[in-house]
């Protein structure tokens, strides 16, 4: 997890395609830029943080559900719930779901946990896209790099 370079997820555990769902995992840096003003002596994840953690697992699910042929663009998040904070060093458990498809558009649930205990949840909208030129070589290669790709068919 890089927070600053907004790479929040490090490694794609499982993705179940029947049931639309996707895990991941990553963990807090023990150090980050943006510990420096959230908060001075306090580093905690910032919510929006956990927020695109969620949006980006769920866009992943995606990406392998809909075979690397469009782009997912986060377009709505609702019922967005943070139940405690994050600290360096935390191992995020993150599942996305999705729930929703048609029309151009998705609809997932995600969560992330640590520890089993759950930190915060959300249902997110995107709205689906055709690549812009010269994106989708660069998702694939990340999805390499997450191991999304080894879980996809």
């Amino acid at each position: 997890m890089r927070l600053e370079y907004f790479e929040m997820i490090d490694r794609v555990e499982a993705l179940d395609e029947a049931a639309k769902t996707l895990r991941a995992r990553s963990v807090v840096p023990t150090e980050s830029p943006v510990f420096e003003g959230h908060f001075p002596g306090h580093p905690l994840v910032p919510g929006v943080l956990l927020t695109e953690t969620m949006a980006q697992a769920s866009g992943y699910l995606v990406l392998a559900l809909m075979g690397y042929t469009h782009m997912p663009f986060l377009m709505a998040v609702d019922k967005a719930r943070f139940r405690t904070f994050v600290e360096p060093q935390a191992v995020l458990d993150i599942e996305a779901t999705l729930v929703h498809e048609g029309s151009g558009y998705v609809g997932t649930k995600a969560k992330i946990a640590v520890a089993g205990r759950p930190i915060c949840d959300a249902e997110l909208r995107f709205r689906i896209m055709p690549f812009p030129p010269g994106l989708d070589d660069q998702m694939r290669a990340h999805a390499a790099r997450i191991g999304l790709t080894e879980h996809s068919s």
